[in-house]
């Protein structure tokens, strides 16, 4: 039987010794060595890092001022924290300024069609990473592994892309390792590897309008600006970045996925209006327990001051906010371009259900696929690393009340409790 864990240092997290050395020893120094805060300083230091300057386009600005006014505001780094979150910056600025140059390069990057692109939307924990993976397996589909969704251009010393010979891979791996060993638990709520099919919401990062950063930080001022934003303009380089990639790796027909989908399906469906839809569902009761303790363990390795209490609170309201939006929004995708998944359904079968996606997309499954599934399935057997328990009462969570305030979402796609 696979062990069960539970994390009960959020508020005083027991990290590595040589982590724990670093941020006392770097507290004195670490605000005025390790710069974030400042947009101007950031921009040239990628500049300088990559030899390049044209950003392409000033939409980022806006979201980039109110993610660092954020950070300076609310987050409590440690001073790891900084330098891990400065690096982050930087390669997101180094990304934009690497895909520009490539397209102002090859301007027929732009004359890329996206064409019926399949987006999974649904909360964190409903199976939406694995559904992810297994249609992904289809040799037909074009998805994004999570190495490349990190470094998305290559650098023009650097070979073209063959997965694992390249660099950009091998960068990914190490930098896994590290995180592993800052959050070795993290593997049994999210498993990641190089290879491992990851979201898009790291390409919209490059706009630095995304609900990513919430997921690693403490920043309710940005998630404010954020949610009172029009995303349409995030959305449009995406499409930017999928041509590209598109463009680099062969035209095939895109998979995609990423909660923060379910509260902005107005802007998806604007840019890429002919896309087909798969939405997934599960008791929001039991996806609370779980997203706080995964967002809280993760909040732990960077943020100082973590309470569980206030974890609690933020994503109990997150996950009310994107399944209202879910909900209300529901009509604006066309009734034929859109899919149900129910979780329950999912475990049963998770390969006939990947066959129904796939077949409700239009995508025809023929023997390579269904012989890629299995394969997949047999490789990667559900709890292999270990569980971890999710409780909602570590995070001050009443079940009853949190089921009664869902009850609109539960109602409109009869989702079953757990």
């Amino acid at each position: 039987m696979a062990a069960v864990h539970h994390i009960e240092d959020f508020e005083s997290p027991r990290l590595p010794w040589p982590v724990r050395a670093f941020n006392k020893l770097a507290r004195p120094l670490a605000d005025r060595l390790i710069r974030i805060e400042d947009e101007e300083e950031l921009m040239e230091a990628a500049r300088r890092r990559t030899g390049l300057s044209d950003f392409g386009g000033d939409s980022f600005h806006a979201p980039l001022r109110a993610l660092l006014a954020s950070l300076r505001k609310d987050a409590r780094l440690t001073p790891l924290g900084r330098f891990m979150t400065r690096q982050f910056l930087l390669q997101l600025l180094g990304n934009r300024l690497k895909a520009e140059d490539l397209i102002s390069r090859y301007p027929q990057i732009l004359a890329q069609e996206i064409h019926s692109p399949i987006f999974i939307v649904g909360l964190p924990r409903t199976g939406t990473t694995h559904l992810h993976n297994l249609i992904s397996q289809d040799p037909a589909l074009r998805s994004l592994p999570l190495w490349e969704s990190l470094d998305p251009v290559p650098g023009d010393a650097e070979p073209p892309p063959t997965d694992q010979a390249d660099p950009r891979y091998l960068r990914c791996a190490q930098a896994l390792r590290f995180q592993h060993y800052l959050m070795p638990l993290f593997p049994l709520m999210h498993e990641m590897t190089p290879e491992a099919r990851h979201e898009d919401i790291q390409l919209l990062a490059m706009d630095f309008s995304t609900m990513l950063f919430e997921t690693m930080y403490r920043i309710p001022d940005y998630r404010d600006w954020y949610k009172a934003a029009d995303q349409t303009a995030a959305y449009r380089y995406l499409e930017r970045m999928l041509k590209l990639l598109q463009w680099l790796r062969g035209p095939k027909r895109w998979a995609l996925k990423s909660p923060q989908h379910l509260e902005q399906i107005g802007p998806l469906m604007s840019v890429f209006p002919d896309a087909r839809i798969i939405q997934t569902h599960r008791d929001p009761v039991r996806i609370t327990a779980s997203m706080c303790t995964m967002a809280g363990y993760g909040l732990r390795a960077q943020n100082e001051g973590i309470k569980r209490l206030e974890v609690g609170r933020y994503w109990s309201d997150r996950i009310e906010d994107l399944l209202r939006a879910a909900v209300n929004d529901r009509s604006r995708i066309p009734q034929e371009q859109v899919i149900d998944v129910y979780f329950h359904e999912f475990m049963q079968d998770d390969a006939a259900t990947a066959e129904r996606v796939l077949e409700f997309a239009g995508q025809p499954v023929g023997a390579e696929a269904r012989t890629a599934i299995a394969r997949y399935m047999d490789e990667h057997p559900r709890g292999k690393h270990g569980t971890v328990a999710y409780r909602l009462e570590q995070f001050g969570i009443d079940a009853t009340e949190r089921r009664e305030k869902l009850r609109f979402y539960r109602e409109r796609f009869d989702v079953p409790d757990e």
